[in-house]
């Protein structure tokens, strides 16, 4: 598996993003209407991870973008998780996990404090791999804050030193 960084308006990004779109519409009745915009996720200010396969085709994705404290309930500091997904075919392989350490990381490194997150009662499967790797529900933010099928959940981002 090879994760590289990508604009989060590549074509290989888009296709990945429209997967996702599938899959929640599949789940929710429709899908992500968070508003993203690709400068978000550009460096230092976020980044956007794929993971291609063997034969170079993208099979995961994920990425982070900066926020700060506003009326949408973020904190100074904090880190957005965003886009995290596999495809079907290459799922039980570890990809969302390893590609969510390489994320935290950067964002650590872009002095980010939190990385937080928003998914749903329906992806059971996204609330394990978030809770075993160290996240915690927190108060809700974002668009999704006032839905009750709504989850939240936050990691500290310590800095070294």
């Amino acid at each position: 598996m090879d994760i590289r960084p990508i604009r989060f308006d590549h074509p290989d990004a888009v296709k990945l993003s429209d997967q996702v779109q599938q899959e929640y519409a599949e789940r929710y009745g429709e899908g992500d209407l968070t508003a993203l915009d690709p400068a978000d996720f550009a460096p230092p200010r976020g980044l956007f991870l794929i993971a291609y396969d063997e034969r170079d085709r993208p099979v995961a994705s994920g990425g982070w973008r900066s926020q700060d404290r506003n009326d949408e309930g973020f904190s100074d500091g904090d880190a957005e998780l965003k886009r995290m997904f596999v495809v079907r075919g290459a799922r039980g392989q570890g990809l969302a996990r390893r590609i969510l350490a390489v994320l935290e990381e950067n964002a650590r490194e872009a002095g980010r404090a939190r990385m937080v997150l928003e998914t749903g009662i329906k992806q059971p499967e996204a609330i394990a791999l978030y809770a075993s790797s160290g996240y915690a529900p927190v108060p809700k933010f974002g668009f999704y804050r006032e839905y009750e099928d709504s989850r939240c959940m936050g990691k500290p981002l310590p800095q070294d030193g």
